[in-house]
């Protein structure tokens, strides 16, 4: 007899960690039929992808961790029935540029046209632009699907793009050598380049292609590329998403820490440690809803932990700030992603900075206003009296500019930060925050270490470890965890969530892919 017929519960599948990609999986396993149990550490599910009141006595539900969605299949969505919507936002993107600004409205042409000619100075790289996103788009469109499929080979995606020159520039090359080839403007290349930076700590010329890989999932999402807003904010994914989860039979667990994982290939035992003390169960599957690094962890085998390089940091408003540029309506220039110190040269810079080891002297950042969108996040007396959430997420602090003192370096780089952002306001930010029932401040500002501190992000590296790009390697392809790009060293353990190839964001395709690959073994 062996250990794990001694053990008192077995599950066919046991999922370590109720975050969103976690719950995906055990609502698609349960209604297939197999016995899942979600064991999860915090006290509620949901992992990043939560709403919370973050402000003491304000009834204000802000999408704490996770901001936008882009990277979440309708199938998903439709499979399990989710009650979940999200709106697309009117305004991609406002960037100031000294007292005007480049305003990108995905509704006027001539209004965006206006814009570039103005901060460019002429019409050229307008018609850049405009040929570079029909290219992406089309590339988004054939890609896209591809995610909650097995994964295909380098050759076979190769063949699904069908557009060579975009490969190359995606898949081959790096990032830099085209956006500098297609934009000569240093604002505009900024604001492409954004999107391959953002959450990754590294340069537009890197060789190794990281920066290509963190761009390419951000532009294919939904077969557009559009990055929208979750209606009732990113807990409202992961409420329906437990609610699907439990209709369909799984069981879930909260205030359950897993501290070990032990296999034989054919049997995984689970140990865990909750009010009660130390529990053991048995599963024919385990998968994991954690970073590589937190996995290794639990098997005993150490490995190299990943590193973050974010700042976030949240906020309500009294009302929104004016802005030096007239022209444009703050809740216009709000509505979409606002950039700040995001050219091509302060990017550069600040990276230059950061490797040195030394906080960005002006970090860039973005900025995200849900309620222009979506104000149910808000209670109605909020609403009436005009304020707002704001989400401002940092680029180029990777978590070593925190080691020797975390809390004097983030009050640094928080000052630092906002100091960017007064200087395209007409008045401080700070006089515009709302305050909480104590008379604090209503910010919250979070490093990687504090990152990893809340959600259990190594490094506080949101996409878990660095991104891959989706497609598989030859060897080792023909069991189903590899063909779905779930695979670890163990025959039945599978990773589930953003460390999965085709992880990252809020998505659920590690847990649909993860499942899948149960379902075929």
């Amino acid at each position: 007899m062996s250990r794990a017929d001694l053990l008192r519960d077995r599950y066919d599948v046991v999922i370590v960690g109720g975050g969103h990609n976690g719950l995906v999986a055990a609502a698609y396993l349960a209604r297939a039929g197999r016995s899942v149990l979600v064991l999860e550490r915090e006290p509620h599910t949901g992992g990043a992808a939560v709403s919370e009141r973050v402000f003491a006595g304000v009834d204000a539900r802000l999408s704490r961790f996770s901001y936008l969605v882009s990277l979440l299949p309708d199938r998903i969505v439709a499979d399990l029935g989710l009650r979940f919507a999200t709106r697309k936002r009117r305004i991609s993107s406002y960037t100031p540029v000294a007292d005007h600004g480049l305003l990108v409205d995905n509704a006027s042409e001539p209004v965006t046209r206006a814009s570039f000619a103005r901060v460019t100075g002429s019409e050229r790289d307008y018609v850049a632009w405009q040929r570079f996103y029909e290219r992406t788009g089309r590339l988004a469109q054939r890609v896209f699907p591809t995610l909650t499929q097995p994964l295909p080979s380098r050759a076979e995606l190769r063949g699904i793009v069908d557009d060579p020159a975009v490969w190359e520039a995606v898949f081959e090359r790096p990032l830099g050598e085209t956006v500098e080839a297609a934009f000569a403007d240093d604002t505009v290349r900024g604001v492409v380049l954004t999107d391959a930076l953002i959450g990754t700590f590294t340069h537009a010329h890197d060789p190794s292609l990281l920066q290509n890989r963190c761009f390419l999932y951000h532009v294919i999402g939904g077969g557009t590329g559009d990055w929208d807003v979750p209606v009732g904010g990113m807990g409202a994914l992961t409420d329906a998403l437990a609610g699907a989860a439990r209709a369909a039979g799984a069981e879930l667990r909260t205030g359950h820490t897993v501290t070990k994982l032990e296999t034989d290939g054919g049997t995984a035992e689970v140990t865990f440690h909750d009010r009660s003390g130390a529990g053991r169960v048995a599963a024919g599957h385990v998968l994991v809803n954690a970073a590589p690094y937190v996995l290794a962890g639990l098997l005993g085998e150490p490995t190299a932990k990943p590193e973050g390089s974010q700042l976030k940091i949240n906020m309500l408003l009294r009302r929104l700030p004016g802005l030096r540029d007239t022209s444009v309506d703050p809740r216009t220039a709000f509505a979409g992603t606002f950039h700040i110190a995001e050219s091509a040269t302060e990017l550069e810079r600040a990276y230059r900075e950061a490797e040195s080891g030394v906080l960005p002297a002006a970090p860039p950042s973005e900025i995200y206003c849900h309620t222009l969108t979506d104000p149910s996040i808000l209670a109605p007396e909020l609403i009436d009296a005009g304020m707002h959430t704001l989400t401002l997420f940092g680029l180029h602090t990777p978590a070593r500019l925190f080691t020797d003192d975390p809390r004097a370096a983030k009050d640094r780089l928080v000052d630092a930060t906002l100091a960017q952002l007064d200087s395209v306001l007409s008045a401080p930010i700070r006089d515009c925050l709302a305050h909480d029932a104590d008379g604090n401040p209503c910010l919250e500002a979070m490093s990687p270490v504090d990152l990893e501190a809340e959600v259990g992000m190594p490094g506080g590296h949101i996409f878990h470890a660095d991104l891959a790009f989706p497609y598989r390697d030859e060897e080792g392809s023909g069991t189903p965890a590899a063909r779905w790009g779930v695979a670890t060293a163990h025959a039945n353990i599978f990773l589930c969530g953003a460390g999965a190839v085709r992880g990252g964001g809020v998505s659920g395709v590690g847990g649909h892919n993860a499942a899948m690959a149960v379902l075929e073994s």
